[in-house]
């Protein structure tokens, strides 16, 4: 059913994977699909001043995986945050576990973020 993602069934995608039982409608759904919107926004403010939020950044991206879980939370993240902050993306994520060793080796790690993260 979602071989592909694209911008007709991304949001079915999101909403078959969304598992949050705490949420009591769908305006609280639409709050964690926001999340995706602030987080390419703060990784485009990183990419254009190099003022690096890491803490939010973090904070946004748990949240999603704890919702979407960390497959769907790659998939969604990957399709939606352009690939010009994939660098820092992929960095946060490889931080936090959510991508196994050895996969998306074409897409290199972001130093500055990495080491930020490390003093954490």
């Amino acid at each position: 059913m979602y071989e592909k993602i694209t911008p007709a069934n991304w949001l079915m995608y999101a909403m078959h994977n969304y598992n949050n039982p705490q949420c009591e409608g769908e305006e609280e759904f639409n709050e964690d699909v926001k999340r995706f919107k602030y987080l390419k926004r703060l990784l485009k403010k990183y990419n254009e001043t190099g003022n690096l939020k890491e803490r939010l950044i973090l904070n946004h991206i748990i949240v999603l995986q704890n919702v979407f879980g960390v497959e769907a939370s790659g998939v969604l993240l990957f399709y939606k945050i352009d690939s010009e902050y994939w660098s820092a993306l992929k960095t946060f994520m490889v931080f936090l576990n959510m991508i196994p060793e050895g996969e998306m080796n074409e897409i290199d790690m972001d130093s500055y973020v990495w080491k930020t993260l490390d003093n954490l």
